[in-house]
């Protein structure tokens, strides 16, 4: 790989991505103590009173009719991770404007990773299952990024940025490939009218992009009261407007760079000279300097990065450990084991995660090197993309929540829930040991291109 090159794709987002991995680390080790407390509650003497709370309905009654009257269950998976998912089209839409998909020759290697690992899973799940079990092909495709950047960070300095960087690029493909196979083969019956109403707030949103509206509130009720709750009465799966209203979401500032620059420097240069009270308490003309700053900076921050940071600490620390809670809680009270291998749903999901996904990634990334479509990355060794191969496999909160919209029986859940948990550990504790090794341990994936 070219030295040029190799900076680049190693320092071009190096401080976005350190940021973001704080966030996820963190975020990961709060998601797997919510799972744990989720399997110890599904497994306790109130395993009923966890599983019947989350069956409540909310909603509201007009004329003893009800209105968007549905389950706790489901206002988690369609109203907390709609937020979610709104985030993931917020870093999406950055990382097509100015990251590392924003360059597509440093894609390459990872785009085709991503799409070949979520092939494979499938694959494998549908050589295994027909009839209606099939229904579950998607649910091996997911990769959960908060646990693979959780465990990369417990290798420290033993891994580089660069790993870390390509880990987020393929988990960020993952995501969008995750998306479109909800929204075109996970949806329920169709309503084109509540879809058109949908169509028409984001149409209202886009606008508003185009004519420099900056205003958060404005896209937070159109989005919402809009486009959002039209997707959820239509059918389609309500996240899937998330991730629409998030790339319509200005990416521009209403301040620019260079004027931010000169207006702050003035404003400083104006604090400077106000005499101190020598007090603990600002001067009044201080405080309003300090607030003319505040206005300034946060009009210099464009709206999609203002949504972004303020929604990942709470995406990262409430709604994944709630719906990590809701969802990933597996009774084996009562539970037959013969019936979690009634069928080949749990082996399909199992083997599908954990083979399918590290010899897809593996796979395209072979391909693509050995053709010379793409340069090999000197961070890249045979046992490096191996382990990257089995973090990806860690499916858990993606790969579950897609299995609740592929099944309504919860045998079927039961059996994909114990597939996913078994193949996540598993891909985790592999690629650990397989990543936990220097560099200089490591066999060259190939030899260098001529």
């Amino acid at each position: 790989m070219k030295k040029g090159y190799q900076k680049k794709f190693s320092n071009g987002l190096a401080l976005p991505i350190q940021h973001f991995i704080n966030q996820e680390k963190s975020g990961g080790i709060v998601l797997g103590i919510s799972i744990v407390a989720a399997m110890i509650l599904a497994n306790s003497p109130w395993h009923e009173a966890y599983f019947s709370f989350f069956e409540q309905k909310i909603g509201l009654i007009f004329n003893g009719s009800p209105i968007l009257y549905y389950s706790l269950h489901h206002w988690i998976n369609d109203g907390l991770m709609s937020m979610f998912f709104f985030v993931v089209g917020l870093e999406l839409k950055r990382e097509f404007i100015g990251g590392e998909l924003a360059d597509i020759r440093n894609t390459i290697l990872p785009i085709g990773a991503a799409i070949s690992g979520m092939l494979f899973p499938a694959a494998i799940y549908l050589a295994l299952n027909t009839g209606e079990t099939a229904g579950g092909w998607g649910i091996p495709m997911a990769t959960d990024i908060a646990f693979s950047l959780a465990i990369l960070y417990l290798l420290g300095n033993k891994i580089p940025l660069s790993i870390k960087i390509f880990l987020t690029t393929l988990a960020i493909v993952d995501d969008l490939g995750a998306v479109l196979v909800i929204a075109f083969f996970y949806t329920s019956e169709i309503s084109l009218a509540n879809i058109g109403i949908g169509v028409c707030f984001l149409l209202i949103m886009f606008a508003a992009n185009k004519l420099g509206i900056k205003s958060v509130v404005f896209y937070g009720i159109v989005g919402i009261g809009g486009v959002w709750l039209a997707f959820l009465m239509s059918g389609i799966h309500a996240t899937i407007a998330a991730v629409l209203a998030a790339l319509v979401i200005p990416a521009d500032s209403r301040l620019p760079e260079t004027d931010y620059i000169a207006h702050a420097a003035k404003l400083l240069k104006r604090f400077k000279g106000i005499k101190p009270n020598n007090v603990s308490t600002l001067e009044h003309e201080q405080v309003e300097v300090i607030d003319s700053i505040i206005g300034r900076s946060k009009d210099a921050i464009p709206p999609l990065q203002r949504l972004e940071n303020a929604m990942h600490p709470l995406v990262s620390f409430v709604i994944m450990p709630v719906f990590a809670i809701a969802n990933s809680g597996i009774s084996f009270i009562d539970t037959n084991v013969a019936d979690i291998f009634s069928t080949n749903i749990a082996a399909g999901t199992m083997l599908g995660l954990l083979i399918g996904k590290p010899a897809g990634i593996m796979f395209a990334t072979l391909i693509l090197i050995k053709t010379g479509i793409t340069d090999r990355p000197a961070f890249l060794t045979t046992r490096r993309i191996a382990g990257i191969g089995f973090l990806a496999s860690i499916g858990f909160t993606m790969s579950v929540f897609i299995s609740t919209l592929a099944f309504n029986d919860t045998n079927y859940l039961l059996q994909a829930k114990t597939g996913i948990f078994a193949a996540s550990v598993a891909g985790a504790v592999i690629g650990y040991k397989l990543l936990n090794e220097r560099t200089r341990r490591d066999i060259p994936l190939l030899q260098q291109q001529q």
